[in-house]
């Protein structure tokens, strides 16, 4: 099997990723990734990840597969929940307060951080645009984020998404109320949605 072959079932296997440390493990030095990518055959898209020239990169799979810390939230959420149609100009992200990211990480993307206890609150799998499951938080969940983080959030962006969540039948205002209270932000949820529910 040449190079190409292995990095391809790599390629196959990761969602079109290509990890240096799967690779390394493979028998492809280090050193012929480098040559690859010289070469044009392979793109660094970030540290110890390629993709293949050719293929389109999944940016918000590459920003999530770097830290089991993060759960993608609020503008990125929001599009992946289908709540706002907008692509994120960067990507958002939570994260535990106790930790932090590698800086190669969180120059990327803007974080927000919540108390530990509440960082697996709403956590769930949603699929990226291309087709890749990620860990990010729910609609509920992503509604109550907004709502804590409203002086951070642009207004169109924060109004548009209220009223597509008031909209959206697949709502679950159990969920809603049970994460703000737990958040401490029942009051402000009530307040912005009992004019459209």
């Amino acid at each position: 099997m040449t190079t190409l072959e292995v990095l391809k079932e790599i390629s196959n296997e990761n969602n079109g990723l290509i990890l240096t440390k799967t690779a390394t493990t493979k028998g492809v030095s280090r050193a012929s990734l480098s040559q690859l990518c010289k070469d044009g055959k392979i793109t660094r898209i970030a540290n110890g990840q390629y993709v293949f020239s050719e293929d389109l990169n999944d940016e918000i799979l590459s920003l999530g597969i770097r830290s089991n810390l993060i759960v993608f939230s609020h503008e990125t959420a929001l599009f992946l929940n289908g709540i706002s149609d907008r692509t994120p100009f960067e990507h958002t992200v939570t994260i535990p307060s106790s930790k932090t990211l590698a800086r190669s990480i969180s120059g990327e993307c803007k974080i927000y951080y919540i108390k530990d206890e509440l960082h697996d609150l709403g956590k769930t799998q949603l699929v990226t645009p291309m087709g890749n499951k990620v860990w990010a938080y729910d609609m509920d969940r992503t509604i109550c984020d907004i709502v804590r983080s409203r002086s951070r959030m642009a207004d169109e962006t924060f109004i548009s998404s209220i009223r597509n969540y008031a909209a959206n039948p697949e709502k679950n205002l159990s969920n809603l109320s049970l994460y703000a209270t737990k958040m401490g932000i029942l009051s402000q949820v009530r307040q912005y949605l009992e004019v459209l529910l």
